[in-house]
């Protein structure tokens, strides 16, 4: 048994965020449908990189849902949501503020005919606010939340992260919001309206930066892979031309020293005197770092009890053993595309079965289904909403 298995998500989101969110919970048990526009379906599924006629950016966020296509334009497709909506635990969606209040599916509506329902609007900027009909993505909202201002290297200009880390954390801030709001409706017997902003969410994320801030007045510089308060934490070149992050305490700068044969001079003992000499400790641990190739260097602080890491590169992560060893990378089986790898949920659970990878739906996979066995459609309506387009 699966520890979300009993519930029932209804999916109206769309490229990345959310339906992140959702693959998360469907993953865990939840029973996810997905709706999509008839025809076209999440946006998604016409992204790079291609297979034949599909998508790896759609598998890699909509795996384990079903898959109905519905016309909320429609008098018969809204009727549907509705309907769905009362059977539902959660609904998800992220279109512009306002978008479904003129369609009659906004939290007002649709909690009168289930109040149970747990209901999260994600969008860019919330409900209400000067940039409430502001448009953004995933990188605007890396650079308002602050984010890019603290990524490059030092004197150089603002560098996003190589991952769409708005749209991955917001994903993670609505799965988080969802079980918590599940959480207080078993206290509380009543669903709740979630107003996620994306913006919010980057925001929060500033912790360490926001309390240097609070603490110092200080606006954190970009320092590359250095950390503000901690010295040494940073990447260095190895003889054989690839990259090791190093990071460590005070309790690890004796055998550190001890390792890279720099000498144990007590002025630099504690991290503080370290951080106050940053160029001059940077400096000889540049040029001692320098003398070792990458693995000579990990074997060696590895034995010193030393934390390091090797820089990997996709490939070399998806290939590392202990990866590996933790069936972090599974695969599922997709019509006209056969196998495809994908990366399975970290999460190993005692007293629950562990999430199993899904297979991401075709387009409108289910509707039919779901239409009859949740909502008691004949062939015969299912065939005039069909021919009206609603679905």
């Amino acid at each position: 048994m699966k520890p979300l298995q009993h519930l029932t998500i209804l999916d109206l989101s769309r490229v990345l965020a959310c339906p992140f969110a959702s693959m998360i919970l469907a993953e865990l048990g939840a029973t996810v449908i997905k709706v999509e526009q008839p025809g076209a379906g999440d946006e998604t599924r016409g992204f790079e990189p291609r297979l034949a006629q599909d998508s790896a950016y759609f598998f890699a966020c909509n795996r384990a849902k079903a898959s109905i296509t519905v016309n909320l334009g429609s008098d018969g497709g809204r009727r549907i949501i509705r309907e769905l909506a009362q059977q539902a635990d959660v609904l998800v969606e992220n279109f512009p503020a306002g978008t479904l209040a003129r369609q009659g599916l906004d939290y007002p509506a649709l909690s009168s005919l289930n109040p149970r329902l747990v209901y999260v609007s994600c969008t860019g900027f919330g409900q209400r606010g000067p940039y409430a009909q502001k448009k953004g993505y995933d990188t605007v909202f890396q650079a308002m939340g602050g984010l890019m201002s603290l990524t490059g290297e030092k004197g150089g200009p603002p560098v996003k992260p190589g991952l769409p880390v708005a749209d991955l954390t917001s994903g993670l801030w609505v799965a988080i919001a969802i079980l918590a709001a599940l959480a207080g409706r078993e206290k509380s017997g009543r669903g709740a309206f979630v107003d996620f902003s994306m913006l919010d969410g980057q925001v929060s994320l500033l912790s360490l930066a926001a309390a240097r801030y609070f603490a110092l007045g200080e606006v954190p510089p970009r320092l590359g892979t250095e950390h503000p308060g901690r010295v040494p934490s940073a990447t260095f070149r190895c003889k054989d031309g690839k990259y090791a992050h190093i990071t460590a305490s005070d309790r690890h700068w004796p055998q550190l020293c001890q390792a890279l044969e720099m000498g144990t001079d007590p002025i630099y003992s504690s991290n503080a005197a370290r951080v106050a000499r940053r160029e001059e400790v940077m400096a000889a641990m540049t040029e001692a770092v320098a003398r070792l190739t990458r693995a000579e260097l990990i074997a060696k602080l590895d034995a010193a009890g030393v934390p390091v890491g090797p820089v990997n590169d996709v490939a070399e992560v998806l290939a590392d053993a202990q990866v590996r060893a933790r069936k972090l990378v599974g695969s599922f089986d997709y019509p006209g595309v056969g196998e495809f790898k994908a990366l399975a949920l970290p999460y190993k659970f005692l007293g629950w079965d562990d999430p199993e990878i899904g297979r991401p739906p075709a387009l409108g996979e289910h509707t039919d289904a779901i239409l009859k066995e949740r909502l008691g459609y004949s062939d015969e309506r299912i065939a005039e909403l069909r021919s009206a387009k609603a679905i």
